[in-house]
């Protein structure tokens, strides 16, 4: 059984109550990271200014408190390995439906199941619906 670090531990502590619950189950099963919960307005428009995010404070739904988004990565991190994304990705909705919560992930905006018409994938980003 896997366990979040302290880092991740202290993100996790930002987010939404559901998604908690749907973190707190998974990791359970597979080893990953929480990259950001919540983030405040400096930090938000520092990702907008990046090219991190398409959004500016206070409209991503990182900035409500608790946060409604999530930012994850497979636990070892290896950016270029994009199907481990994608695989967590789909974990992690597959037991948030279990819990009946709906999450749309960074890497199909539109939740057509298609993952290559996005026009800004996000692969590390979850947000409940």
């Amino acid at each position: 059984m896997y366990k979040f670090g302290r880092a991740s531990k202290e993100k996790l502590a930002t987010l939404d109550p559901r998604l908690q619950a749907v973190l707190n189950e998974a990791i359970k099963y597979r080893d990953f990271t929480i990259i950001c919960g919540h983030r405040s307005e400096a930090e938000q428009n520092l990702a907008y200014r990046t090219g991190k995010s398409k959004l500016k404070f206070p409209q991503s739904k990182h900035n409500s408190y608790p946060s409604t988004a999530v930012d994850v990565a497979p636990y070892p991190m290896d950016w270029n390995d994009r199907e481990r994304f994608y695989y967590l990705a789909g974990f992690l909705q597959g037991i948030a439906k279990t819990k009946g919560i709906n999450l749309r992930y960074g890497g199909d905006w539109d939740r057509d199941g298609e993952i290559t018409d996005n026009t800004f994938d996000d692969l590390v980003h979850l947000e409940i619906v």
